[in-house]
This record gives C-alpha cells, structure tokens and sequence, in this order.
C-alpha cells in the first residue's frame, strides 16, 4: 500500500506541473501492483519527466481543438443559442461556405499564370457552381493572379458581378502551421515560412467562419476561390481536426469544397475536393513539369 505521505508528495509534484493529469497517476498506480515504496517513487518520478511537453507552440488556435469533443464556442458566439428569448430570437440561418481551388498555373517571365488546361478547368468548376442553382451572396478570392484569374472565369459563368468580387490579402497561398507528417523541408525553413504565413491564414478563417447571427433569417453562400493550403487548413480548423493534418490530404485544381456551419455551430462537410464534373484526363493537382528539349 502506498504511504499517505508518498501520496501527497505525489499530488503536490502533480499540481506543479500541471500539464500532467492526476488521471495519468491512477493509472500508473494500478498497473504497478505491489511494488516497494522505493521502487514507486523511481518509476513515478520517471514517468512525469518522460511527460511530453505542450504542443501549443505550433499552432494558436490549438487549444480549439479537442479530442473527441466538439467546442461548442469555437467561433464565441455559442451565447446567441443559449440566450432564447422574447428579446433574443432563435438562431435559424445556415451559412454555406464554398470553397475553389484555382485552376492549374504555370510561371512565366511576367509571373504565374493559369495554362490552358488551367482556364478549362475553371470554366467546368464555373459550370458546375451555376447547376447548383445558387444565389451568391457574396465571392471573395486570393489576391494572387492565379486566383484572380480563375475567378473572372468563374464570375462569368454564374452570371456574378465582377465588381462585386472582393479581393482579400488574407487568402493568398502560403504555409498555414507545421505539417504533421512533416513537410521535404528543413525545420527552420518551415518555422520562417510558418511565422510569416500562420497569423494571415488564421485570421482569414476567423473572418470567414462563424454561425449566423439570430438577425440573419434566410441562408447565406459564400463563395471563396484561393489555393489548396489555406483551403486544407479551413477545413481542418472548421471541422476540429488537428490543423497540423492539412497535408494529409490533396486538392485536384478547379475542385470544390463545401462546408455548412448550422445555427448550433455545428460543422458540416457536403463534399471536399470535388472534382468529379472534370473528364479524368483534365485532373491536375500540381505545376506541370517542364519539358526538356532535347535538340
């Protein structure tokens, strides 16, 4: 049996550091069965400092992401639910969020430009936005030229307003937080292009992403068009995936992702990545390779 005076040595060495849950000592206690006083207190002492230490360092917005549990107040609004009264309508309004991936681009002496088959394949994503039947409230797109291109594209298609697009220098592509798996290159190439891109791109999913006010009574679209990074990291961030995840998967260009936040703050996917309006041999999701001329 464990001392009284061991057990509180422990706890007290717990609440110093309190990165470490009490839990974790119940559970070292019962699998150590009878083992002497002495021995315990090595083995404990160990186990704490083998602790590993707190991941916030990456990513800001870490402490949002929880393990198995939804947050309820990501977006600080989970008042407007839970305040219903005569005063304060019921939320009801859904907002939709649609998001493009440019087309394919290639680099030119005057700067990245979208090819040919880059132009095609945001004229059959324009396609496939005007069979949706949707009324946009408002587009928004990256201000980099690929993106802008794509949207002008687009723009005509569904029939939208150019000057009504807005440009925001929030969505350029860039490298949102650290990869896990880690990206083919070196630490501190990572941790340069990290701190210069991380804040932008979590402020544009803090501009963007947030359940409708109780005042909002009909649903809302929001079209974005910008770049695979950011668009991966959006969607890790909205639906509470770790964001360091966002390499884990691809985007084709000219696909489609369409997230739907509900007036609970609930988040939800209808499809990511989607690219299924495109003939197979019209997929791209990198720069073409150039050709080397061999005469």
């Amino acid at each position: 049996m464990l001392s009284l005076s061991f057990t509180r040595q422990i706890i007290c060495f717990e609440r110093k550091n309190s990165s470490i849950p009490l839990m974790k000592l119940h559970g070292i206690w019962h699998s150590l069965g009878a083992i002497g006083c002495g021995s315990l207190a090595t083995y404990v002492s160990l186990k704490l400092l083998d602790q590993p230490q707190a991941r916030n360092e990456d990513h800001e917005p870490q402490e949002l992401v929880s393990k198995g549990q939804w947050c309820h107040n990501w977006d600080s609004r989970e008042h407007q639910a839970s305040n219903v009264g005569a005063k304060n309508p019921e939320p009801v309004a859904l907002r939709h969020i649609v998001l493009v991936r440019h087309g394919e681009y290639t680099s030119t002496t005057d700067g990245n430009h979208l090819t040919d088959l880059g132009r095609l394949q945001a004229h059959r994503a324009g396609q496939r936005l005007l069979e949706m039947g949707i009324a946009w409230d408002h587009v928004v797109a990256s201000t980099m030229t690929r993106a802008q291109e794509t949207a002008m594209i687009i723009l005509k298609q569904i029939n939208f307003d150019p000057l009504k697009l807005k440009r925001c220098e929030l969505l350029p592509e860039g490298t949102p937080c650290a990869a896990d798996p880690p990206q083919n290159r070196t630490s501190s190439q990572v941790e340069k292009a990290t701190r210069r891109d991380g804040p932008r791109i979590e402020a544009a999913f803090r501009r963007y992403f947030f359940r409708a006010s109780p005042e909002q009574k009909e649903d809302s679209y929001l079209l974005i068009i910008g770049h695979a990074n950011v668009i991966r990291y959006l969607v890790c961030r909205a639906l509470q995936f770790p964001p360091d995840a966002w390499t884990r998967f691809s985007l084709n260009h000219g696909s489609i992702t369409w997230l739907t936040i509900w007036p609970t703050g609930y988040v939800t996917v209808r499809c990511l990545g989607d690219a299924g309006y495109m003939p197979v041999n019209e997929l791209t999701h990198r720069r073409p390779r150039k050709s080397v001329d061999n005469n």
